[in-house]
């Protein structure tokens, strides 16, 4: 099968298109390779999935319509993994343009290329924060997502609202998957994880928000992919019980779902450094700090309609899934300091 991933040198995006390949599927990956980040790491991601012949790649800007719909014409592919996003809650706090311009036009462009080439099922990344001032948990994909609490999670549920009216008009099949705090090799220099190994092996303050009283559904990457692999491979669909006159928000009379993907183990997130301590052999030097605007202080994932759909719930536990990532940043940062 051929399958177009955008957002292809992200994290989520790396480890998707690796596991397609791993499959053998042909894979076709597009991304704009901007400096939200360190491009290095992009770099590095695409290095891996170019050792593959059946992998191809486009630099692209999905804001960029003509350039969208030429890259779907050109590779016609059938099945679509949109992952491509301005990422971050905090940074929608100064910088909401950037999410206008490709979370909403970008996925524009991706709806219109995915309806004019008859794709058989378009998955795209949704996010935990669309959850935003609900304080009801486990979050259920049958609760309202009407109260957003930054500009990032408006514009995930905005993409939600979008997919839902291509499933209904053309009949496009469309699976939004909301995930939890997504960590894990290869991971975004931005989130947490990252900043909080980081500062922990350098020996400097870690700044803990809530003074450390958060709780995140913290989901590990290979948990995420083989999510997105067995929603990939189940297109949305039609269900036959939805009644008009007490719509469920989690699905349809259109080919349309939504997903929560997390773990389903909510950790509390000084026990989330502990494991980050326990994995580096040093000890955390914590700066406490107030709560954040746009964060929220609890996250957790019922991931019953995810188990129903495609028979799996991940199962990586904190204490692993750490412990890998630790392993990798200190393997990664040798060699960059090595080069």
């Amino acid at each position: 099968m051929k399958i177009l991933v955008t957002g292809a040198a992200g994290f989520i995006g790396m480890h998707t298109c690796q596991r397609l390949l791993d499959r053998g599927d042909e894979v076709v990956g597009v991304d704009n390779l901007n400096d939200y980040y360190d491009v290095r790491l992009k770099d590095a991601r695409l290095s891996k999935l170019l050792r593959s012949t059946n992998f191809s790649f486009e630099k692209l800007e999905i804001a960029d319509s003509s350039a969208v719909s030429h890259s779907f014409a050109r590779h016609t592919p059938q099945r679509v993994v949109h992952l491509a996003a301005q990422a971050g809650v905090r940074f929608s706090l100064t910088n909401p343009h950037a999410y206008v311009e490709s979370n909403l036009q970008g996925f524009t462009n991706v709806l219109e290329a995915c309806r004019h080439q008859i794709v058989d099922h378009l998955v795209y990344a949704s996010s935990s924060s669309v959850y935003g001032g609900n304080a009801r948990l486990p979050f259920s994909e049958h609760d309202n997502v009407d109260h957003p609490l930054s500009m990032y999670a408006a514009t995930k549920r905005a993409n939600e609202l979008m997919a839902h009216t291509y499933s209904h008009l053309f009949r496009l099949p469309t699976t939004g998957l909301r995930f939890f705090t997504v960590y894990g090799p290869w991971g975004r220099p931005d989130m947490a994880p990252f900043i909080f190994t980081k500062s922990i092996l350098e020996g400097l303050p870690i700044a803990v928000f809530n003074h450390g009283n958060m709780v995140r559904d913290f989901t590990y990457i290979d948990d995420i992919v083989e999510s997105v692999l067995r929603v990939l491979d189940k297109p949305a669909a039609v269900n036959p019980a939805f009644d008009a006159t007490n719509p469920d928000p989690a699905s349809s009379n259109a080919p349309y779902r939504v997903f929560n993907i997390g773990n389903d183990q909510p950790t509390p997130l000084m026990d989330y450094i502990r494991a980050i301590e326990v994995a580096t052999g040093k000890a955390a030097v914590l700066n406490l700090l107030p709560f954040q605007p746009g964060d929220v202080q609890a996250t957790a994932a019922n991931i019953d309609e995810l188990s129903a759909w495609v028979g799996f719930r991940p199962t990586t536990n904190v204490t692993t899934g750490v412990a890998r990532f630790v392993a990798w940043y200190q393997e990664y940062h040798a060699l960059i300091h090595e080069s």
